[in-house]
């Protein structure tokens, strides 16, 4: 079934019934119902691929992700991808098995010309994205923002974030902190450290001791909870780069160093991720005002559909709540150490 037969169906100029897809397109609204009843009545579905011939668009939105092992990334993609195709974008994944493969995903993207990527979870350098800006599919940066600063980007406050955890730590009578580096290049990771331990520092507090994880794995977590042990003097309080690493490094920890939490100490993790919630977790949390965030990059990539003059900027969201589970208790009553 083609557009031709529609029109010849109706009686009405292919250019007319052409027009009925287009929702900015000029055409009376009962012409419009007319095209779209009968369309769906008969089985027609316009190509577009052949509408991307003539507005030089494909509707298409490139996803690049290089970390699927991380269960925020997969519930953010089934979440984006659903907004969206709400906006009438379809969205195509390029996912990279490895970091270093990113430019091997986001080449093939390109061979699909989408009108925009959005960069999930990976660090994108500055010629992959200039690479996709020349193709005319400039970037978004979700969550994790591009490493020389430039292009569109939507986050969270992490800085911020990292201040909540700091004083939710000192305010319940934890003194000797520890921050758990997760991936060391990632803008994510930088700013919680840098507001967790800027935060301690401004409240009297020695500056929190590192332990670098390497990477936003569970196992990644664990291996730093066994670390842990190497750490000169006590800890109390511990701040994880995110849920994942915060929930291997309280498995660790306790299975491997004979730790309990809370009661030993205390942890808290970043994002908020549905396990964070689960039973055999309960884990406190700083929460990503991630509905925000996705509504913010859906409408930045309307703005960018209709005006890619647009200059390029970063959005930082208030953070959410910090969300108090299990894994954390006050320490005031305790007597003096």
């Amino acid at each position: 079934m083609t557009v031709k037969d529609l029109a010849r169906d109706l009686g009405m100029s292919v250019s007319t019934v052409s027009r009925a897809f287009y929702p900015d397109a000029v055409i009376a609204a009962e012409t419009r119902k007319t095209v779209l009843e009968r369309a769906a009545e008969i089985g027609y579905r316009p190509n577009p691929f052949a509408q991307s011939l003539i507005t030089k668009k494909t509707q298409i939105v490139g996803m690049v992700v290089s970390d699927l092992t991380n269960p925020f990334y997969p519930e953010v993609m089934a979440d984006l991808t659903g907004l969206l195709q709400g906006a009438g974008m379809n969205v195509m994944l390029a996912a990279a098995n490895q970091a270093d493969k990113t430019d091997e995903a986001v080449e093939l993207l390109l061979t699909y010309q989408p009108d925009m990527v959005i960069v999930l979870a990976t660090n994108l350098d500055s010629h992959a994205r200039e690479k996709c800006e020349s193709a005319g599919a400039p970037c978004i940066f979700f969550n994790r923002l591009s490493a020389d600063g430039a292009g569109f980007g939507i986050s969270c406050d992490n800085v911020e974030g990292g201040r909540l955890a700091a004083d939710h730590l000192i305010d319940r009578g934890h003194r000797h902190l520890v921050y758990v580096s997760a991936f060391p290049g990632a803008s994510t990771n930088v700013e919680r450290q840098r507001g967790f331990c800027e935060r301690a520092v401004e409240r009297g507090l020695p500056a929190p001791q590192v332990i670098e994880a390497g990477f936003f794995t569970y196992h990644a977590g664990y291996a730093a909870g066994l670390a842990s042990a190497d750490l000169p003097g006590p800890i109390d309080g511990v701040f994880c780069a995110n849920d994942i690493v915060a929930i291997g490094f309280i498995e660790g920890v306790q299975e491997g160093r004979g730790l309990r939490v809370p009661d030993d100490l205390s942890v808290i993790g970043f994002d908020n991720i549905d396990m964070a919630g689960w039973p055999s977790h309960r884990l406190t949390t700083v929460a990503q005002p991630l509905s925000e965030m996705m509504e913010a990059t859906v409408t930045l990539a309307r703005d960018l559909a209709t005006d890619r003059q647009l200059e390029p900027r970063v959005m930082r969201l208030t953070p959410g709540d910090l969300v108090v589970r299990n894994t954390t208790r006050d320490r005031t009553a305790d007597p003096e150490e």
